[in-house]
């Protein structure tokens, strides 16, 4: 047995416990929470700060690890899409490379579970031997062509094929947005998962994606034209583009809306309304790289949202950490309380992707992982916290 403990434990599904003590097996499975008292101190090893589960990182590109620095900042959401694909012709041993450097640092980082998207296989290899739990999203687009729905669909159903769904690992099919997936693919993804599937969507992540949606406006008529994508049949519905999503999309699964820089009280409460199972991704650091922006949370804590922190990719952030994510949202929106902020980043992500009997919170019978943050009993973030990993 293991003995670990702090100034505080940090349960999440619970109240702080003052100068708490963890008690694990050799696996990692939490077999008591007690307090020091119940314990001789010479068995305990003693920590200065606060224990916390690992933490989840709902939203990352593994794949494209390799683009580390590549694209430029604040350049907004479509031009930095160009760049992206400039860079997929990259030799695949360094590809390989970046990726197996990337989940060491989700790993030392304190992240037990990911929700990845996945375009290709390069990931294949790594997450089978990873310690990290991965649920890979093989995300699928046609650019709202529907006479390409099928060979798309066909060709990334053999990306999922590939991707494991075991040792703790899941996958499932998914839209990569609302501007970019027609409703005949739609119906196709719809059909290969089950109502357990957590599904994920990019979504309002920038002003011309609303436009497009509303009035046929905005930056994205030229990204089409650009790439030599018809788009003369494409017909407005003149609603935030959101409504286009859930008109397509399965109610009964559990929803993951990624980024939602732009989305507003009105958006959060129809998709709500929709779905039960609704969870909203925020990837601050990846917002403010790309766009220069961040999501209103008060409009998300106002409506009892499920919000959960993602990373993104190397491409678009600076490191893999979700505690750097957490740090971000304390600094630029200080209103949203510590408690609250630790609850997106691990029990709310281990629910949105179906983790919480095992990751999530410290209780009896879990293997959450423990994290060790250097934060007095005011629980404050500064820029200098840190985290180190004790399981």
């Amino acid at each position: 047995m293991k003995k670990l403990s702090a100034d505080y434990i940090c349960p999440v599904s619970s109240d702080p416990i003052k100068e708490g003590v963890i008690v694990l097996d050799d696996k990692g499975t939490i077999l008591s929470i007690d307090q020091r008292s119940d314990h001789d101190s010479t068995s305990i090893e003693i920590h200065k700060g606060i224990i916390v589960p690992g933490f989840i990182n709902t939203h990352c590109h593994l794949e494209l690890s390799h683009m580390k620095g590549k694209v430029a900042t604040g350049t907004s959401l479509i031009p930095f899409i160009s760049s992206v694909v400039k860079f997929r012709d990259i030799p695949k041993e360094e590809i390989l490379a970046a990726i197996d450097q990337a989940d060491q640092e989700m790993y030392d980082n304190g992240i037990v579970a990911v929700g990845d998207i996945s375009n290709q296989t390069d990931t294949v290899a790594c997450k089978q031997k990873s310690k990290i739990n991965y649920y890979t999203f093989v995300e699928m687009f046609d650019f709202l062509q529907e006479d390409w729905a099928n060979n798309e669909f066909e060709k990334y159903l053999a990306v999922y094929n590939e991707h494991s769904n075991e040792n703790g690992n899941k996958k499932s099919c998914v839209p990569h947005a609302p501007y970019s997936v027609s409703s005949s693919l739609f119906d196709l993804i719809n059909k290969t998962n089950d109502d357990t599937k957590t599904i994920s969507i990019h979504n309002q992540e920038t002003p011309d994606e609303n436009q497009l949606f509303l009035n046929k406006k905005g930056g994205f008529l030229d990204f089409f034209k650009s790439f030599n994508i018809p788009f003369d049949q494409f017909k407005p519905n003149g609603k935030p583009s959101i409504h286009y999503a859930l008109a397509h999309m399965n109610s009964n699964s559990p929803t993951l809306f990624v980024h939602n820089t732009m989305s507003t009280a009105a958006d959060i409460q129809f998709a709500q309304q929709w779905n039960d199972k609704t969870y909203w991704a925020t990837c601050p650091n990846a917002n403010l790289y790309i766009e220069n922006r961040l999501p209103n949370y008060q409009a998300f804590i106002d409506n009892n949202a499920r919000l959960t922190i993602g990373t993104d990719s190397l491409t678009s952030n600076w490191q893999l950490s979700i505690l750097e994510e957490m740090k971000t949202i304390s600094r630029f929106q200080s209103y949203v309380p510590f408690h609250t902020l630790l609850q997106w980043a691990t029990l709310n992500g281990a629910e949105a992707l179906g983790y919480q009997d095992t990751l999530g919170s410290i209780e009896v019978g879990k293997t959450p992982g423990l994290n060790l943050l250097n934060l007095d009993e005011n629980f404050t973030l500064q820029q200098g916290s840190s985290s180190t990993r004790l399981v």
